[in-house]
C-alpha cells in the first residue's frame, strides 16, 4: 500500500467555485517547519510529513487540503537541536501566534464545517492550540469545528513499544528512527546514507542556556536512526492515517482507552 494521489486542493478552486465547494466540508491544513534534521534528512521533513499525512487523511475523508505552512516556531535544543545548526527558518512565538489567529479567522469566512490541522513540528503545538482557542471564541467561528493534532500524538503507545524499543519520547525523536523511517517510505530520494545515533537523548521540559549541542545531539540528531526502515515508515504512516480518520469520523482517540 502506498499513499494515494492527493484529493482536491483548496487553492486549485476559483473564487467563483469555492463557496459551493467548501460548504459543509472538512478542510485539512498541514503545518510543518524548515528545520535541520541531521546530516541524513532535508530541512523540509516536518513539512513533507505533515503534508503527506494531511493529504492522505483528506483523501480518506473526501476533504479539501490547504497548502502546507512551513515557516514555524523556533527549534529548541531539547526537541529540535536548537538554532546552532544552519538551515532552520523561524518566526518569534508572538509573530507565529498572530499569523495563525489571522489565518484561522480569515478561513472562517468560508462555509466549511470542520478544519483539521496536522502538525509536523514539535515546537508549533502550543501556538496552534492557543490560536485555535482564541479564534474559537470569536463570532466568526460559530458553527465550526476545529481539530489540531501532531501526527505523533495518534501513535498508540503499545503499538510503538513493539516496534521501537527504548523509545526516548517524542520530544527526542527529532530526526530519529520514526522520522527517518517515514522519509524512507515517502521520500527515499531525499534520505542520505548516514545513520547517526545519539546514546543519551535529552530529557523533556528542561531548558539550559547556553547548551552544548555536541553533548545533547549527534550532528543534530537527538536519538537513534540506525534501525530506521521503509517498512517501519509504511506501517507508521498507515497507523497514523487510520487513527486520524477514526478520530474525525467517529470521535475515537481523544481519550485513552482502557486496556483489558
Amino acid at each position: 500500500m502506498t499513499p494515494r494521489s492527493a484529493g482536491p486542493q483548496l487553492c486549485d478552486l476559483s473564487s467563483a467555485e469555492i463557496l459551493a465547494a467548501t460548504a459543509g466540508r472538512t478542510l485539512t491544513w498541514p503545518v510543518g517547519s524548515i528545520e535541520q534534521h541531521g546530516p541524513h534528512l532535508p530541512l523540509s521533513v516536518d513539512t513533507l510529513l505533515a503534508d503527506a499525512f494531511a493529504r492522505q487523511i483528506a483523501y480518506e475523508l473526501n476533504a479539501l487540503t490547504l497548502p502546507a505552512q512551513s515557516i514555524a516556531a523556533r527549534s529548541l535544543p531539547q526537541s529540535g537541536g536548537g538554532l546552532s545548526f544552519p538551515g532552520t527558518v523561524h518566526v518569534r512565538g508572538r509573530s507565529l501566534l498572530a499569523f495563525l489567529e489571522d489565518t484561522l479567522e480569515s478561513l472562517c469566512a468560508l462555509p466549511w464545517h470542520r478544519l483539521l490541522i496536522v502538525n509536523g513540528h514539535y515546537e508549533n503545538e502550543p501556538f496552534l492550540f492557543e490560536a485555535l482557542d482564541e479564534v474559537g471564541r470569536r463570532p466568526a467561528a460559530t458553527g465550526k469545528e476545529f481539530i489540531a493534532l501532531s501526527w505523533w500524538s495518534l501513535v498508540d503507545t503499545d503499538w510503538l513499544a513493539g516496534r521501537v524499543p527504548l523509545f526516548p519520547g517524542w520530544h527526542a525523536e527529532h530526526a530519529g528512527i520514526t522520522e527517518t523511517s517515514l522519509m524512507l517510505y515517502l521520500r527515499p530520494d531525499l534520505v542520505s546514507a548516514a545513520r547517526p545515533d545519539h546514546a543519551d537523548p535529552p530529557r523533556p521540559g528542561i531548558h539550559l542556556h547556553p547548551v552544548d549541542v555536541h553533548r545533547t545531539t549527534n550532528q543534530g540528531v537527538l536519538s537513534s536512526t540506525s534501525k530506521a526502515t521503509a517498512a517501519l515508515g509504511k506501517d507508521l504512516f498507515w497507523h497514523v492515517v487510520a487513527a486520524a480518520v477514526a478520530l474525525v469520523s467517529e470521535g475515537n482517540g481523544l481519550l485513552r482507552e482502557e486496556k483489558t
